[in-house]
């Protein structure tokens, strides 16, 4: 086989061997552990997110004391005077339903000039507080939420104890005021308004003793899911800023814990008008609903939205408007990229007149507060294992992945016994397999064709150190009728005596330092002890000196010397060699011109050979 066909041949197998092995690479091998599976941005960030957005609650106790009413006699007299002016003259109706309504509006618009305190005093222990969102940042229950998640000022405590621990007292007083009305019937409308009246005065003359605040945060026992089983873990509140429209921010710590899921935090520039932002949280309106079940109020909701504008109050803290909705309860939620990572925190949302939610507007504190007040306190977000192989487990289970699926899910639960969701992941994964959905890469089959593909290329090596070994165990061509080369005599070359005033060349690689010893012609000859020609191939000295590159392979009698480059090939007597040949048996195109040769010459051409020492004929040729 040439050369050029050689190494086409080598080239074709070379493609096939890769057509072979390259198939055999998994198909999810380009597929990071990051990349989103082909499934809604919503569907992904929720169920990578949730497991770190907790429900957190404010709670403040104590003994909450108010003053009974009295009526000032006096000033409710001249206002029922004021009100049948306006009777005569017609600003008001005259039916007494009307004239019941202006009365209790002048009172509740102000309580202290027509009630007055009385005793006795009225307690209750109370109890009263709010939710919001919070979310883990470390492995080691460090938790961000807003800082009206975690205080509130004088006035809005007051405020609340009076809406929620004075409730029952506010509705007694108001049905004590309006059963007062005679003949008047009495309605919603006019029920309302005599509430506010006790709600400002209660709130007004409240006073609030053995006051104690908690942070607690709802997380699930060991087992996974949240559900009955949840529990009110205690928070240490670490570091808190300034209420909106400030730097709204706080930082919990709840001790004792290790390997808490988290989020990441992505940075300012990460989103930009126009980009869909997400909003994980609680919204009340579902966490305060008591018929809805506590598995189902403690799911953060996701809701998304354009991002509008970039907003900054008076003082200078920057914010960000979205569309993206959000209630009461959503606050301190995170808010996220759809690369899944934290851009800002919800902190503030428009609410109508009436005080209900609007969905127009929602602000939110960019990330770069939020890095800046962790590292005020030296706090460094991080990642735990438990994290990474949740979200790993998540890909493949979204790609129906389920068997690679399902080990990661056990890990997650053995680092995490406290997660609240890997437990229904693993049931719907064992589920998934059992109904034959598996669609997991099976390594054996990667195993299969690479090895087949390995196989191929040994068998296809073996098979080219074969040929190149069949082309070196070849003989040196001899010329054969019209130019060509006979095939190489099967007979062994013997070296002879040197002819009459001939003696033998002088061997380069023969007695030189490097080559003599071990290599040249004076060390003996190892195949026949005592052998007269120590220098042939096969019971020549060494491989350099007159064996191999001198009488052997490379010498005067070698492959290389007295064969194929010396007298053969390349030699003397060969295509490139010798001064005595022609062109196609001696001289060659790069030697001395070869002499005329006179005389008639045998059919095969010169039976003799120049050999190192005279001249060797063979025996006769058995060709007929």
């Amino acid at each position: 086989m040439s050369g050029k066909r050689r190494k086409k041949w080598i080239a074709a197998v070379a493609a096939v061997i890769m057509a072979v092995t390259m198939p055999a690479l998994p198909a999810a091998a380009d597929e990071g552990a990051d990349e989103r599976p082909d499934i809604p941005v919503g569907t992904w960030l929720a169920a990578r997110t949730q497991p770190a957005v907790q429900l957190t609650s404010l709670t403040y106790t104590g003994t909450v004391a108010v003053p009974s009413s009295v009526l000032n006699q006096a000033a409710f007299n001249r206002l029922v005077q004021q009100a049948t002016d306006a009777v005569t003259s017609g600003k008001i109706s005259a039916d007494e339903r009307s004239i019941a309504k202006w009365i209790f509006q002048r009172i509740a618009a102000d309580v202290d000039t027509y009630l007055g305190v009385s005793a006795p005093e009225r307690t209750v222990e109370a109890e009263v507080g709010g939710m919001c969102t919070g979310w883990w940042v470390t492995p080691d229950g460090y938790m961000v939420t807003g800082a009206h998640c975690v205080q509130l000022g004088e006035t809005e405590l007051a405020q609340t104890f009076a809406r929620q621990a004075l409730a029952k007292f506010n509705q007694e007083d108001a049905q004590g005021i309006v059963s007062g009305l005679q003949g008047i019937e009495t309605d919603e409308e006019i029920l309302k308004l005599a509430q506010q009246i006790f709600v400002t005065f209660n709130t007004n003359h409240m006073k609030i003793r053995n006051l104690q605040q908690s942070l607690t945060v709802l997380q699930s026992l060991p087992g996974g899911g949240v559900d009955k089983t949840a529990k009110a873990v205690p928070a240490e509140l670490v570091s808190v800023g300034e209420n909106y429209p400030g730097k709204d921010f706080a930082l919990l710590k709840v001790n004792g814990q290790q390997n808490l899921p988290t989020v990441p935090l992505g940075n300012d520039g990460d989103v930009r008008t126009g980009d869909t932002l997400y909003i994980s949280g609680f919204p009340g309106l579902v966490t305060n609903t008591a018929f809805f079940s506590l598995e189902s109020r403690l799911e953060p909701a996701l809701t998304e939205g354009p991002y509008n504008a970039t907003r900054a109050t008076q003082t200078g803290v920057p914010y960000i408007q979205t569309q993206a909705p959000s209630y009461h309860g959503n606050s301190g939620g995170p808010v996220f990229s759809k690369d899944g990572k934290v851009i800002g925190m919800l902190i503030a949302g428009t609410v109508s007149e009436g005080g209900e939610a609007s969905e127009n507007e929602s602000f939110v504190l960019p990330v770069s507060i939020v890095k800046e007040k962790l590292g005020e306190k030296n706090v460094k977000p991080a990642q735990a294992l438990t994290t990474t192989r949740y979200n790993e487990a998540l890909n493949d289970f979204f790609r129906h992945y389920y068997e690679d699926a399902l080990p990661k899910f056990r890990e997650v639960q053995a680092l995490f016994p406290n997660h609240p969701y890997v437990a229904k992941y693993i049931s719907e994964s064992q589920q998934a397999i059992s109904a034959g959905k598996d669609q997991s890469p099976r390594p054996i089959l990667l195993w299969v064709l690479i090895g087949a593909g390995v196989l191929v290329a040994l068998v296809i090596a073996l098979i080219l150190v074969k040929v190149l070994r069949g082309r070196r165990r070849q003989g040196p061509p001899s010329p054969g009728p019209g130019g060509g080369y006979a095939p190489v005599s099967p007979y062994p070359m013997h070296q002879l005596p040197a002819a009459p005033g001939q003696h033998p060349p002088h061997a380069p690689y023969g007695s030189s330092p490097h080559h003599g010893a071990p290599y040249g012609a004076d060390q003996p000859a190892s195949g026949h002890p005592g052998a007269p020609h120590p220098g042939t191939p096969q019971h020549g000295a060494s491989p350099y000196g007159n064996s191999q590159y001198g009488g052997g392979q490379y010498g005067s009698n070698g492959q290389y010397g007295g064969s194929q480059y010396g007298g053969g090939q390349y030699g003397s007597n060969g295509q490139y060699g010798g001064p005595h040949g022609a062109p196609e048996h001696g001289g060659g195109p790069y030697g001395p011109p070869a002499p005329p040769q006179s005389g008639p010459q045998p059919p095969y051409g010169d039976r003799t050979r120049n050999v190192r020492f005279g001249q060797f004929a063979p025996p006769p040729d058995e060709r007929p």
